[in-house]
């Protein structure tokens, strides 16, 4: 291959990525997923092109100018940045990237969960004694006569909201780590929770309080419920690479999924935080049903505006 045949054959590989590196500045996020993909493509390809021009044409200008795009795209591809710097980048974008790739799965998490929930629900209603029994111990004292409005004195009720926002948490790891049996194992908590809410549930409605109980959970159960879905999302992520890893092979596929499912459920872990801050200072004023629905939609409305707005892809900047 001559220089003119190199140059015109190459040429449009470079101006892409002379035009991906103009867009990022200083910061390749800025691309988005797909170009940042690109970038390092293009990258290594021109990368390869110098190497061959610095073997076959050395001081050629075609060569000096290819040093310098090679050169100015190599900071974006392999520069790293602080600890703090990337921390704060997870954060404020990262992790709701990551959620909201996943949108889908998180509905189908949701459904896996709401499901069961009123399917049980039904029954519990209909048929307290049976339903009782399915229910752990904890759980079934739920509409038996006694003190309060839920059947239990009202120390117990607040036993009652910590445990629900203590399973929770184990749910959403536990939720996490079964995506490893291919999201079979996923698919199994996610279903057990939900049908656990709705035996819950359906106990107090065939007492007559279901208000009571929802005044309980709802400051925070809505959003518990939601980064339960999320950490559900990252399991069925890590299934998933299991099932079908694309081009990579099946432990690359892997461990990316799992990192990536980690950052999820790690990231979730501050809004659990707020669920309990919300449920040892605000389910004790034992709001009426209104209002603790209320709280639970406003506390839970935070989370999904960030998803969709933080977690929205960058789109590319023109050149």
């Amino acid at each position: 291959m001559n220089l003119d045949a190199f140059v015109r054959e190459r040429t449009p590989e470079w101006d892409e990525l002379r035009t991906l590196v103009k867009s990022a500045g200083r910061r390749p996020e800025h691309l988005g997923p797909a170009g940042v993909r690109r970038l390092g493509s293009t990258y290594r390809a021109a990368a390869a092109d110098l190497a061959l021009a610095r073997r076959r044409w050395p001081g050629d200008p075609v060569t000096v100018r290819l040093e310098d795009l090679v050169g100015r795209s190599r900071h974006l591809v392999y520069a790293s940045t602080s600890q703090g710097a990337s921390l704060r980048q997870f954060l404020s974008r990262g992790y709701w990237r990551l959620v909201r790739e996943r949108i889908g799965l998180v509905g189908l998490c949701w459904l896996l969960m709401i499901v069961p929930a009123l399917l049980v629900g039904l029954w519990a209603a209909a048929d307290p004694a049976a339903a009782g029994r399915f229910l752990p111990s904890q759980f079934r004292g739920v509409g038996e006569h006694g003190g309060g409005d839920l059947g239990l004195a009202l120390g117990r009720q607040a036993t009652l909201a910590g445990q629900i926002l203590t399973n929770n948490i184990q749910v959403s790891f536990v939720a996490f780590a079964g995506g490893i049996l291919a999201g079979v194992g996923t698919t199994l908590v996610l279903l057990y929770n939900g049908a656990l809410i709705g035996g819950v549930a359906g106990l107090t409605v065939a007492a007559g309080r279901p208000g009571p109980f929802l005044s309980l959970v709802a400051p925070h159960g809505v959003l518990e419920l939601s980064v339960i879905a999320v950490s559900g999302a990252a399991g069925f992520s890590v299934g998933w690479a299991l099932i079908d890893p694309g081009r990579r092979s099946r432990r690359v596929a892997l461990g990316l999924g799992a990192r990536q499912g980690a950052e999820i459920v790690l990231g979730t872990m501050p809004w659990f935080v707020l669920a309990g801050l919300v449920e040892g200072f605000v389910t004790p004023t034992s709001l009426p049903l209104a209002g603790a629905v209320a709280v639970g939609v406003l506390v839970a409305a935070p989370y999904w505006a960030l998803v969709f707005w933080r977690g929205r892809p960058e789109r590319l900047a023109p050149a």
